[in-house]
């Protein structure tokens, strides 16, 4: 899964970079974000309904389906990440993936090792142990060394990014759902797929990332030319252009955030 990303560029870059020709009204100041976290409000980019353009919005991380009753029957399940190969047939993302899709720009995502791949999930470490003690004036033995209690392992987490400098795009589904005094809450999902041969060493999915050719086409802008839905593209980037460094264990904690992020433990 992606439960984290960053994101360092601001809304005239992003606006350069993805030629995006609209900006919605709430769209404010862009500023980098070491340490996106479920729940944060992210910019993505949809297909206006009026031009058929792409267009810059706000928009909460993790879908309130369409269908919900309340803002909060959701929060206890994941849905921050939506599998690919459940989104022609879930009915939280059917509709969606049918009608919905946004790119979500980021610079990277970080990511944990999950048990039984090639890197573990923690940094061991061993127990310190102490000094033998000496023989003091009466002959008194010392008493045996001991080993202190070894520290909590520390888990290990990496920052995911590609080879090409520059932001890129997860592909996103989002979704709306109409609140009780009539507003509309925007929220939105970053699909997941199998990992490539870089991720595979520690984990089993990855944020799917599309090439600038294929942003149209998932957006379903008619001059992409394919009206077929995107399933082609529900594959993992390719591994020889990405990189995956280690970052900091701080990361796991939302409050933490600035360009340490991405420093590995010290």
């Amino acid at each position: 899964m992606c439960g984290r990303y960053y994101f360092l560029f601001d809304k005239q870059q992003v606006a350069e970079h993805f030629h995006v020709r609209r900006t919605a009204e709430n769209v404010g100041i862009i500023a980098p974000n070491w340490n996106v976290a479920p729940g944060d409000p992210q910019p993505v980019i949809r297909r206006s309904h009026e031009t058929n353009e792409r267009e810059l919005v706000m928009m909460r991380w993790g879908i309130v389906p369409w269908f919900a009753k309340t803002e909060d029957e959701f929060k206890a399940l994941s849905t921050i990440n939506a599998k690919s190969d459940r989104l022609t047939d879930s009915k939280m993302w059917r509709e969606p993936f049918a009608k919905r899709r946004c790119l979500v720009p980021a610079s990277g995502l970080y990511e944990w090792p999950k048990p039984g791949h090639a890197i573990s999930p923690t940094y061991e470490s061993e127990p310190a142990a102490e000094e033998a003690g000496v023989v003091d004036l009466f002959g008194t033995a010392p008493k045996p060394a001991r080993q202190t209690k070894a520290p909590k392992p520390v888990k290990r987490v990496f920052a995911i990014t590609t080879v090409e400098p520059g932001p890129f795009a997860f592909a996103g589904i989002w979704d709306s759902w109409k609140r009780p005094d009539g507003t509309r809450l925007e929220t939105f999902a970053i699909v997941t797929t199998e990992p490539n041969e870089l991720v595979v060493t520690i984990h089993d999915r990855l944020a799917l990332i599309l090439h600038p050719r294929d942003y149209d086409r998932w957006l379903g802008i008619p001059e992409s030319g394919d009206p077929r839905p995107p399933l082609d593209l529900l594959h993992p980037y390719d591994a020889s252009k990405m990189k995956m460094t280690p970052a900091n264990p701080k990361v796991g904690n939302w409050r933490n955030n600035g360009p340490e992020m991405l420093n590995g433990p010290e």
